[in-house]
């Protein structure tokens, strides 16, 4: 029997309806990461497993109970069935520790120095033993979720849902909870995992459910989803153009921040290693080496640069297009640029880019390859 068998899941609400259809075995010991357009019942299908919300009609079987039924242990299944949120829910005004003690002593019975040997255990495993006696106040948003993720460790469930874990955090937060959630799909627990990182999806998962229109329209392994996916939605989906978007309005501007966000966007899109060192070079050599000192000498305190990466089919292709329009009103024309570059960075810029023709004066356009 499968750890949870899904048949003909409804939701409805006033008005909308997230979960029209929705049918899903997972067995034990699977990863599953479920991906999608926003809007398509993605986090309400996770709700309803663990019965935080109610479902309309359909079955929900977890090791064989039907915890839809009318006298259905709901406390015994949440036991079973750890939630992590996008939002933390952790206790302010409890120490970190006592946020991971809170379930094992109320609800499983746990003496409280058992409940704060396994809390000090488990902060270990998430990096954060020395967090113990910190306020959640005290961390940063990728910590405040890691405690999030022990606390849910703390009850010992078969199960483990995150519903879009990263999304409230900052791009250099992200990798931090991604890798303790590597680190538990590699010890053998049964995830459910609504996100948007892509990457994560691909590398970690067993199995990939492509939800739309309230329903799991395609669901396979990742090489099977990702590189041969069944239905056009699918396809469309995962190869949609993406892009990422920077302004740089200061000559003293924030590089690591820049260069930060920009990797997030590259490991989203399935750019490889090579693709994602030719981007960042690219952006070095072209907008720091040489707009941005221009602008400066040009005496403008705000450059006023504008970059767009795109990348589209799969992540094979990169377009970078730069806005320095002000540069060019200032008086600062390509030839002028042309003296900042130097003999490396134009061999580096034609080793991994090629200038597109100029559509609109200004506006600096290459492929990167």
């Amino acid at each position: 029997m499968s750890l949870i068998e899904v048949s003909h899941l409804r939701k409805e609400y006033s008005g909308v309806t997230p979960l029209r259809d929705v049918n899903a075995v997972v067995e034990r010991g699977e990863v599953i990461s479920i991906i999608g357009p926003s809007g398509t019942g993605k986090s309400t299908f996770l709700r309803c497993l663990n019965r935080l919300e109610t479902p309309t009609s359909g079955q929900i079987l977890v090791d064989g109970v039907d915890v839809c039924a009318p006298d259905a242990d709901l406390p015994a299944l949440r036991r079973k069935m750890g939630m992590v949120f996008q939002s933390f829910n952790l206790f302010d005004h409890l120490l970190v520790a006592e946020n991971i003690m809170y379930g094992p002593t109320h609800l499983l019975g746990m003496g409280k120095q058992e409940a704060y040997d396994q809390a000090l255990e488990l902060l270990a495993q998430v990096g954060l033993r020395d967090k113990a006696l910190n306020l959640p106040s005290e961390l940063s948003g990728g910590q405040r979720q890691r405690v999030a993720i022990a606390r849910g460790l703390a009850m010992k469930p078969d199960i483990l849902l995150f519903d879009e874990p990263t999304s409230a955090l900052d791009p250099t937060m992200v990798s931090e909870v991604l890798a303790v959630m590597k680190g538990l799909a590699s010890r053998g627990l049964t995830m459910l995992t609504v996100t948007h990182e892509m990457r994560f999806a691909r590398d970690v998962s067993s199995r990939v459910f492509y939800m739309d229109q309230g329903e799991v329209w395609e669901a396979g392994p990742p090489e099977q989803i990702f590189a041969h996916p069944e239905r056009k939605e699918t396809y469309d989906f995962i190869f949609r153009v993406r892009s990422w978007e920077w302004e740089v309005r200061s000559t003293d501007f924030d590089y690591p921040a820049m260069v930060s966000s920009m990797q997030t966007f590259c490991a989203r899109q399935f750019l490889g290693r090579r693709m994602m060192i030719a981007c960042e070079l690219v952006v070095e050599e072209l907008v720091v080496a040489g707009l941005v000192p221009a602008a400066r000498d040009a005496g403008l305190a705000d450059p006023g640069l504008r970059m767009v990466l795109t990348v589209a089919e799969g992540g094979e292709q990169a377009t970078l297009e730069v806005d320095c329009r002000a540069l060019f009103v200032a008086g600062v024309s390509r030839d002028v640029l042309g003296s900042y570059v130097d003999e490396l960075s134009v061999a580096l810029l034609a080793a991994h880019a090629e200038f597109l023709p100029e559509e609109e004066p200004g506006i600096l356009r290459l492929a990167i390859s």
